[in-house]
């Protein structure tokens, strides 16, 4: 009797089996990024704006990543990036200090239009001043010496029009008065890939930042060869 009584006292000291991974806490970044997939659908007409509404209010809610889930599943973008991806999102703001407080670039329009595209060399903080003009800043054939890039935009009854490839993140830090300041974040799957942040001020005009669709930053693919001709040569013994 005695032995079956210390049995019974004896702690269990089985492990529990660890949740799903369904079943883990979802956390803010993970919202954010299922909210950005949402935003991207909407734009592609993939959802209603109340679809978009009602399932945006439902990510807020969510407690775990299978709940997060739930609301991309129908979405093609979420199975190629969905919320358990194994990379860091990218930060919302520069690394302190990484970024100069004067620009290497100014590209300026007033009462007219100025453009910046094909193959250039991005610095790490441009500024772009529209007055009664229009900026075109086109990033998708750019070379980065730098993986975070500043684009600092002013726009007083002008336009600011930037974009990006789609393996680079991109974030936006301004604002607009009676204006539009518009910047569809994206996060890349390559954690060495270039940060581009887009602050500044629409007053009365407009900022947009967007991806070009196709475009993929030519260093990160000739990167990626690199690494293959170099495994390719041990393979050979070379």
């Amino acid at each position: 009797m005695d032995l079956q009584k210390q049995d019974l006292q004896k702690p269990d000291t089985r492990q529990q089996a660890a949740p799903a991974a369904s079943e883990l806490r979802a956390s803010d970044a993970e919202r954010d990024r299922i909210a950005d997939l949402l935003h991207d659908a909407l734009a592609e007409g993939r959802l209603t704006a109340d679809e978009h509404a009602e399932r945006v209010e439902g990510v807020l809610r969510a407690k775990t990543v299978g709940e997060l889930e739930v609301f991309v599943r129908d979405l093609p973008a979420a199975h190629g990036r969905g919320p358990g991806a194994a990379h860091a999102a990218a930060p919302h703001r520069p690394t302190a200090g990484a970024i100069p407080v004067e620009p290497d670039d100014n590209v300026v329009a007033v009462f007219s239009s100025a453009v910046r595209k094909g193959r250039w060399r991005a610095g790490r903080r441009i500024h772009a001043y529209a007055i009664f003009g229009s900026v075109e800043i086109d990033l998708s054939e750019a070379l980065y010496d730098h993986q975070q890039v500043v684009i600092k935009s002013w726009a007083v009854f002008g336009s600011v029009d930037i974009r990006v490839p789609e393996n680079v993140s991109l974030r936006g830090m301004g604002g607009g008065v009676l204006g539009s300041f518009e910047v569809a974040t994206l996060d890349s799957g390559d954690p060495e890939a270039p940060i581009v942040y887009v602050d500044g001020w629409a007053v009365l005009g407009s900022v947009e930042a967007r991806t070009r669709r196709g475009k993929l930053v030519a260093d990160i693919l000739d990167r990626v060869q690199r690494k293959v001709d170099k495994g390719l040569r041990r393979h050979l013994g070379h």
